[in-house]
């Protein structure tokens, strides 16, 4: 720019010197003067007056020129900070897009992680069914072995009293049937303590096996409810609208739920002022939260606090 305003102004001077010398050059030579005594030929007079005309038209050109540069710089620093604005502007909305590339960046990576907690708190659930599973099933074969060889014994001990009571019927009739009676009733309490025995530890293994589903189901549950609030937390943080104040801020909320997800209520528990404000505002806007079809994972979340955090 400051090359073209020298340039520009060696052109005008260039233009002015010009035209000096061309009123000088046309400037009409003097004459040699005669004597004479008649005074109606002032060529002298002339010859200033059109010197003077030419000088006038020079300062005016030079005015033009001048003006003509004066609207050129003011044109060009327009121009210049046309460029500087835009230029701005410009460096405005890329630095917001990477402020919204990276927080959509941190959000991917937390749902990843969240993905990766839930498939391995799945994973350990799985484990630990089929841990129960196989104690159920060695339980059974356990009863079964255990009933065979009741059995066998049974079997044995019969075959006993029958020879028994062959060799000593003809002897001892009456003790024979006395006897038999007796061991006949011995066998009935053998066999009610037996099927006591095995009626106790078929509900004991029902018990067990209850308490496993119910175990696992309870993680199953607890698993869901930390899912569900963390989407939730997504939810909110998406509609929190956060400043520079709130930096390492934070405000606990009660929320509750309908069935549907739909917030029904929510009310600040405590916490920083534009925190619990902003949270409030987010939740409302959020108007329905992600919630569980499962009724004992809802049950845990139609009525839950939170604390919220802005994510810088």
């Amino acid at each position: 720019m400051r090359e073209s305003v020298i340039k520009s102004l060696l052109l005008h001077l260039g233009i002015i010197v010009f035209l000096v010398v061309s009123a000088n050059f046309h400037m009409p030579a003097p004459k040699v003067m005669e004597v004479t005594l008649n005074p109606a030929m002032p060529e002298p007079e002339k010859a200033v007056s059109a010197v003077t005309v030419d000088q006038q038209k020079v300062e005016q050109k030079i005015a033009e020129l001048k003006k003509q540069e004066e609207a050129k710089k003011q044109a060009e620093a327009k121009r210049i900070r046309d460029l500087e604005r835009r230029a701005n502007d410009a460096r405005k909305q890329r630095e917001a897009e990477d402020r919204r590339l990276k927080k959509l960046e941190q959000q991917r990576r937390a749902k990843e992680k969240e993905k990766a907690e839930a498939e391995a708190q799945a994973k350990k659930a799985r484990e630990i069914q089929e841990k129960e599973r196989a104690k159920a099933k060695q339980a059974e074969k356990q009863k079964q072995e255990a009933e065979a060889a009741a059995k066998a014994a049974a079997e044995k001990r019969k075959a006993e009293e029958d020879a028994l009571k062959k060799a000593e019927a003809e002897r001892k009739r009456k003790a024979a049937e006395a006897e038999a009676e007796r061991k006949r009733k011995e066998a009935e309490a053998e066999r009610k303590r037996q099927q006591a025995l095995q009626e106790q530890m078929l509900q004991e293994q029902l018990a067990a096996e209850q308490a496993a589903r119910n175990k696992i189901r309870q993680q199953q549950v607890l698993s869901e409810v930390d899912k569900y609030k963390a989407l939730i937390m997504a939810r909110i943080q998406q509609t929190l609208l956060i400043d520079e104040k709130m930096k390492n801020k934070q405000c606990r909320v009660n929320i509750r739920l309908g069935f549907n997800g739909l917030v029904t209520q929510v009310k600040s528990l405590g916490g920083d002022k534009l925190v619990c404000e902003a949270a409030l505002r987010a939740v409302r806007m959020a108007d329905t939260l992600p919630v569980s079809p499962d009724k004992d994972v809802f049950e845990q979340l139609k009525n839950i606090n939170l604390t919220i955090k802005p994510e810088f």
